[in-house]
């Protein structure tokens, strides 16, 4: 058993990593990641402090199954590219969407958190995992800029400062002839409540930036062109899921600006690079 002593920020690792683990061994299961299981029956840690509800873990698994879609979209358009999987975590994206060996693939992440996922995962051939703050002005310099580049932050912006989250994209922006970029996005409200989420309240994290109006992204990072928001449940796969009338009403509230941007998906690009969804 791996011994695991995990605070603040890095403690959310956890939640996301026991969420999925938890959801994938339900039989009618969204993500199905067997990585994410095997990993958590590896980690010698008390998980029920973490207070995951099943709910928290179905709101996992949809989340990164959607974002799965638009990056097996992207891989699909531009098979020979390099993905930024920024503050990966513990997620195991690069196993459930199985990239091509064209593909660059970065894990990036707080070091502690690298070297726990070195003891956890096996490697795999075209993914690198690196140990640096997302935030690191130097972050880029060893990575290829002659490829299209698709930036993956689920769960990633609140836990960043606003200042540095825009120099992060400014710098990947200048680096790269073109690209594509998911993240979510919190309006003020949003980040106010998922501050007060009980897995992210039990990690103690403090939560900073928030992203309201999408567009304020083209006005910070030139070269940024916003494409659409999109709901963490839009996967055909999670669509069956709902009764009709339940997607029905959700698909009324998504049209109402202030729930929608309480949380959301976003999706930009630079460049030519564009995978045409959204």
């Amino acid at each position: 058993m791996i011994k695991v002593n995990l605070t603040g920020t890095e403690q959310t690792a956890l939640v996301t990593l026991y969420g999925k683990a938890l959801e994938s061994r339900r039989p009618n299961s969204i993500l199905a990641d067997r990585e994410a299981d095997r990993a958590v029956r590896l980690i010698d840690y008390d998980f029920s402090k973490l207070r995951m509800r099943r709910r928290d873990q179905q709101s996992c698994a949809r989340r990164s199954k959607a974002y799965d879609r638009r990056v097996l979209l992207f891989l699909d358009n531009h098979p020979d590219c390099v993905v930024l999987h920024l503050g990966c975590g513990l997620d195991t994206r690069a196993y459930r969407v199985d990239p091509p060996p064209t593909v660059d693939w970065y894990d990036i992440d707080l070091p502690d958190i690298i070297a726990l996922r070195r003891r956890l995962f096996p490697p795999r051939a075209g993914v690198q995992v690196v140990g640096a703050s997302v935030t690191d002005p130097g972050l880029l310099d060893a990575i290829p800029d002659d490829k299209p580049v698709l930036v993956v932050g689920e769960g990633l912006t609140p836990y960043l400062r606003r200042a540095d989250g825009l120099a992060m994209l400014r710098r990947i922006v200048a680096h790269f002839p073109a690209g594509e970029m998911l993240f979510d996005g919190y309006s003020p409200t949003g980040v106010w409540m998922l501050q007060r989420y009980p897995p992210v309240k039990a990690s103690g994290a403090q939560l900073d930036w928030s992203i309201g109006d999408p567009r304020e992204l083209e006005r910070a990072v030139p070269g940024v062109v916003f494409d659409c928001e999109w709901w963490v449940a839009d996967a055909d796969e999670i669509k069956r899921r709902y009764s009709p009338m339940y997607w029905r009403w959700t698909q009324v509230l998504f049209r109402i600006t202030p729930i929608r941007r309480l949380g959301r998906g976003l999706q930009y690009h630079f460049g030519s690079a564009r995978s045409g969804d959204g």
